[in-house]
């Protein structure tokens, strides 16, 4: 694979306070080049080709929201522990990411807090006494860093009282791009996520560089304001929901897990080279018949869960 071609996301999962896994999201600058204003999974383009996927993940985790990408650079009592890889997804720039699963620990021996605030930063609560964990933004890249329920994308249902029970969900079939795509929309209330002016401490504030700008991926709906969850970083999180709780969802999804088999073909069609082809409309019709013959291969040999992980 070309290194213009690599990149990887991570999902950075832990666990809140009544142990239920949450997700790591932020969402990028209005400045970006790309995707700016979008909701996203931190993460980027390869470096250099020796460099894994784990290793981009964790590289582009520390440039965007602070993460350490060495567990021995990590505040105590926090720590990373790389959990897997999943299958690859094309992105709409045509290129092949790779989601990296990682989960954050806290170590119950050093779970006490002077300050008495819990969480690893707005929105991102741990386990209950935790010490605080701040993210640290690149401004330039990433307006915001909040979290949701990983078990949420896999309902289509808006339910209970609490802001995280009203994730909405909305799919359709698009045409894009010569062929037709299944597009999912989350849509997670914004007075779920703290904002600068929400923190008692101001220094902590401006120290992390959480900002409250108004960016495209902001909607309004029944006069709740909500991020935007949708695209390659909602197949994401529907495929690793489905993996992590071993469900499917309650709404129409594909069966395979990632696009492996159509980033197989088009590299054997020679459609995936060194740079771009612009204007080019992938022939999605053409790789769907000749991917369909692995893709149910691979769910069948994977008990209908698609390429291994």
């Amino acid at each position: 694979m070309p290194l213009s071609r690599r990149a990887a996301v991570l999902l950075l999962l832990f666990a809140d306070k009544h142990g239920n896994l949450r997700v790591l999201l932020t969402l990028r600058a209005s400045g970006m080049s790309s995707y700016s204003g979008q909701v996203a999974l931190p993460g980027g383009k390869a470096d250099t080709l020796s460099e894994t996927a784990f290793d981009t993940a964790r590289r582009e985790a520390w440039e965007e929201v602070g993460l350490p990408s060495e567990n021995s650079k990590m505040p105590a009592p926090f720590r990373v522990e790389h959990l897997c890889e999943l299958p690859a997804q094309l992105s709409a720039t045509e290129q092949v990411v790779r989601p990296c699963v990682a989960f954050l620990h806290t170590d119950s021996s050093s779970s006490s807090s002077s300050s008495g605030k819990t969480g690893i930063g707005p929105g991102l609560e741990t386990k209950e006494e935790s010490p605080m964990m701040i993210p640290k933004l690149n401004v330039a890249e990433v307006a915001a860093v909040f979290s949701a329920p990983l078990h949420r994308f896999l309902s289509s249902r808006v339910e209970g009282n609490a802001k995280e029970s009203l994730i909405r969900h909305e799919s359709k079939w698009q045409t894009w791009n010569g062929g037709r795509w299944l597009m999912h929309n989350f849509f997670v209330p914004k007075g779920s996520v703290r904002d600068d002016d929400d923190d008692d401490d101001s220094s902590s504030s401006s120290s992390s560089g959480r900002r409250n700008e108004q960016l495209p991926q902001q909607v309004e709906k029944d006069g709740e304001e909500y991020y935007k969850v949708w695209g390659m970083t909602a197949r994401i999180l529907i495929d690793s929901a489905r993996i992590a709780y071993d469900e499917d969802p309650e709404f129409e999804h594909t069966k395979e897990f990632g696009e492996e088999a159509m980033v197989q073909c088009l590299i054997r069609r020679g459609r995936l080279t060194g740079e771009r082809q612009i204007g080019a409309k992938m022939p999605r019709g053409q790789v769907e018949k000749e991917t369909g013959a692995a893709v149910s291969k691979a769910l069948d040999d994977n008990g209908g869960r698609g390429t291994k992980l």
